[in-house]
């Protein structure tokens, strides 16, 4: 029986590196670090009964929310979060041209 030897380890600094690296993992975290500032931008009433969902082709961010009364007053309040929005999208070099809500994205479950 053949020994087989287990001498080219790739450490985990190296994989990450690596990983990070990859522009899709780029825009990965860059999304997520903008989803968490949502609920200081929705404020806390609106940032517990919607969440940033996910992000769609033409710089649209589509919000998952907990009803359609709730999708319908944060759709009033649009033109304000999208200047809320600003300051975090110029640091975190991102753009967003519009809100998009819809209640059919809600998961009672990843709240």
């Amino acid at each position: 029986m053949k020994k087989i030897l287990y001498t080219d380890f790739v450490t985990t600094e190296s994989l990450v590196e690596e990983l990070l690296e990859k522009k899709e993992i780029k825009k990965a975290i860059t999304r997520s670090n903008l989803y968490k500032f949502w609920e200081k931008i929705a404020g806390t009433k609106f940032g517990k009964k919607s969440k940033p969902y996910s992000m769609l082709p033409g710089s649209i961010m589509l919000i998952a929310c907990e009803n359609a009364i709730v999708a319908q007053e944060l759709t009033l309040r649009k033109t304000q979060l999208l200047v809320k929005f600003e300051p975090y999208l110029k640091s975190l070099k991102i753009t967003v041209k519009d809100l998009r809500f819809d209640p059919k994205k809600w998961d009672d479950n990843n709240v």
